[in-house]
């Protein structure tokens, strides 16, 4: 059973058309219907007449990448989907043959999913994984470090078997050609292991610590709970000297790894009118389900949403403002890396 990385859209602009229409679906939109072409010279002409002006270097990488998503990948292939809108992995299985489509609109190249699981957080990957899924190429076989097995553990909802470290997978020279070649997110990368570290050092009560140290640098006046019942209110936050003026932010932070559900969402909605609070902030280190999403949408002017990857920003854009003590418990440092493209 052979494991695929899918990309869904290098902004991630196909990933909801994916999870919703239960497929796998990539760019290449001006290329015509695949399906005819069984050859991989057959789909490299095609390339060279739709990009006449690609090197010679791109198209081979487009050729390989077009004819493994249209014949290298059976039916029953697991398929994993790293999410740009969420910090989570889709992860499913291959249930139907290459289709080209012409309904949905710029889409086209299409392989029908079930997924199994759709909303994995990052965190219950293994590094050395997510540094294989993080992979510039849009499709790419992922074998190393017995990535298939491990998957397929995590698809039945166990945990990831194994977990070497980050300067152990660099170092690794084994696995096909094509996983090894292909170009790795580093920014992403670096993401990945700073997610780690704040799941590892900041549980429980800590989360929230680390987001009212956020707030307070961004202006409010603060009160956190003790540790222990909070009363659905784990930070409440106003502006003004005193933190009497508005608006008056009522936050409440979960640390788990499961997504949170709606029932969490309308509790803080309740808190905020036991605390006359003008606006909410609900934090979930683990994500939120789709069904959350959809009810946010209907309080965009009052309930904000923080993933892991939100908070992750807001500690990155204030961390030179922290207090020395807890950058001293966060250690970061600012680098400089060339952008590379596809």
């Amino acid at each position: 059973m052979s494991l695929w990385l899918v990309r869904g859209g290098k902004l991630g602009e196909q990933e909801a058309l994916a999870l919703a229409q239960g497929l796998a679906c990539i760019g290449f939109y001006e290329v015509p219907d695949l399906s005819q072409t069984m050859a991989r010279e057959g789909i490299a002409d095609l390339l060279r007449q739709t990009y006449p002006h690609d090197s010679a270097a791109a198209l081979r990488n487009f050729t390989g990448q077009l004819y493994a998503f249209v014949h290298r990948i059976h039916e029953g292939n697991m398929v994993a989907m790293p999410l740009k809108s969420q910090p989570q992995i889709a992860l499913g299985r291959v249930v139907g043959p290459y289709t080209y489509r012409s309904d949905l609109g710029e889409v086209h190249h299409t392989r029908k999913v079930e997924w199994v699981r759709p909303d994995i957080p990052r965190t219950q990957f293994a590094q050395d994984l997510l540094y294989s899924l993080g992979a510039y190429m849009t499709v790419c076989q992922i074998e190393r470090n017995n990535a298939q097995e491990r998957v397929r553990a995590i698809l039945d909802g166990q945990p990831d078997p194994g977990s070497p470290s980050i300067a152990q997978v660099v170092e690794q020279v084994t696995g096909n050609a094509e996983e090894t070649d292909a170009l790795t997110d580093i920014e992403q990368l670096a993401r990945d292991q700073i997610l780690g570290y704040i799941e590892q050092h900041f549980k429980g009560h800590d989360l929230a610590r680390l987001v009212d140290a956020v707030l307070q640098v961004e202006g409010y006046v603060t009160y956190m709970s003790p540790p222990g019942p909070d009363g659905g209110a784990d930070v409440l936050a106003g502006g003004g000297s005193l933190g009497l003026d508005r608006p008056r932010l009522c936050v409440q932070v979960k640390s788990s790894l499961s997504p949170c559900d709606v029932t969490i969402f309308r509790a803080l909605q309740g808190t905020m009118q036991t605390v006359q609070a003008d606006q909410g902030l609900l934090v979930s280190w683990g994500g939120f389900t789709r069904a959350v999403e959809t009810e946010a949408r209907t309080r965009f002017f009052s309930v904000r949403l923080w993933n892991a990857d939100d908070v992750i920003k807001a500690v990155l854009r204030n961390y030179d403002k922290l207090p020395e003590a807890l950058r001293g418990e966060l250690p970061l440092k600012r680098m400089w890396a060339l952008v590379l493209e596809e």
